[in-house]
């Protein structure tokens, strides 16, 4: 286990045995505990892995942020121009790295948290962790981020199956996939870069599997990125937003209703809140209108060594790279609380928190078109206020 060094001093109003902790060394985690010690408030962060923006490491070798440099920095240090514009995966955790040691944030690594409840009098918070740990804080922040525990479909025959399968939280770059034939399942932000990467990188067929066809963005267009847009319409009704953006998507996206890829029937930003973030083309359209990228039908189950699509097709790719997205995970943390919606999300997020469970906070469990970076930037300091406020009530 490694600790940063203990907060000053002088940024220590709340009691020394019962900080605020913060779960996760993520973005949202580290960026919550800078808030909070601005305020001047002793935040712990615990992690459970032995170094913070563990997640980030793990994805992808050709990610990048699909939002700009400057609307994805955290608060309090900027992510150097050097970085670009769309910053890649290493330069984040770069830029992770060095927010933690910026701020000489207070992080313990090596340390998971299980459960949280309310301590027994009633005013603070009992973090029941690993090694047969019991913390008492003063509030919490759960920050265990929005990609946590990769979600493969239970499909008929899975188990079954010989060929190679794998979430895509496994795909790193494709070299392995070089001269192959592989079944991309999901349309996503995730497996659309991944059948472009497959296909840039060699693989001798590429076939990416659709349920329902997403809406598409040009991540920029003219110098203006798509993240512009979203910020500007984030708090506008969704029904006027869903007008706004069809003629828009008609006169700046090709129609690639002919390979398979319709027009959506439903509203973009209806589809945000439905949790459906708009695509970013970051070379997809080309590889779809070239034939590159066949559109298929999506996957129904597995049988006899195939795979069995909705249409009735049958096929026998060499891989399957399963880009079908994340579960938060936080029933064992936090279910018994009440504080999570149907979908497993917590049902407030920010500077709110549940009405049963005041100084109960939760960042980055949401995923705007505004961009999730630039949003818990935002977060934190409403967390940070919202502690500060309920912490002086307390005295």
């Amino acid at each position: 286990m490694a600790a940063s060094r203990p907060a000053p001093a002088h940024l220590s109003p709340t009691p020394a045995d019962r900080p605020v902790y913060v779960i996760g060394a993520g973005p949202g985690g580290l960026a919550a505990a800078y808030a909070l010690r601005a305020r001047g408030i002793r935040a712990v962060v615990l992690e459970k892995s032995d170094r913070v923006g563990t997640s980030w490491r793990g994805h992808y070798d050709r990610l990048h942020l699909h939002t700009t440099r400057r609307l994805s920095a955290l608060p309090g240090l900027k992510i150097p121009r050097k970085s670009g514009r769309w910053v890649a995966r290493d330069d984040v955790v770069r830029y992770l790295e060095k927010y933690a040691e910026h701020h000489e944030l207070e992080i313990v690594t090596g340390v998971e948290a299980f459960r949280v409840e309310r301590t027994g009098d009633g005013t603070g918070w009992l973090l029941h962790a690993s090694g047969g740990r019991e913390l008492t804080g003063s509030a919490v922040v759960v920050a265990t981020g929005y990609n946590h525990t990769p979600r493969l479909p239970d499909w008929p025959g899975r188990d079954d199956y010989t060929g190679e399968l794998l979430h895509a939280g496994r795909y790193r770059d494709p070299k392995p996939y070089e001269g192959r034939d592989v079944l991309v399942v999901g349309i996503g932000n995730t497996g659309a870069e991944i059948a472009v990467d497959l296909v840039e990188g060699g693989a001798a067929r590429v076939r990416l599997a659709v349920r329902t066809a997403p809406h598409i963005l040009r991540r920029s267009t003219l110098g203006w990125a798509a993240q512009y847009t979203g910020v500007l319409v984030r708090r506008l009704p969704v029904g006027l937003v869903d007008r706004l953006a069809g003629p828009l998507a008609k006169a700046t996206m090709p129609d690639l209703s002919a390979h398979g890829l319709p027009r959506p029937d439903t509203g973009l930003y209806s589809r945000v809140e439905q949790g459906a973030i708009p695509v970013q083309d970051v070379g997809l359209v080309d590889a779809v209108r070239a034939g590159k990228v066949e559109i298929v039908a999506a996957v129904e189950s597995f049988e006899d060594g195939k795979v069995v699509l909705a249409d009735g097709g049958r096929i026998e790719p060499d891989a399957v790279i399963a880009a079908t997205g994340y579960a938060r995970a936080l029933e064992g943390l936090v279910g018994h609380l009440d504080v999570l919606d149907g979908r497993g999300k917590p049902v407030v997020h920010g500077g709110r928190s549940p009405a049963q469970t005041p100084g109960l906070y939760f960042t980055g469990f949401t995923n705007p078109i505004s961009g999730m970076f630039r949003e818990m930037a935002l977060d934190a300091g409403k967390i940070a206020r919202a502690a500060a406020k309920d912490l002086r009530t307390r005295r």
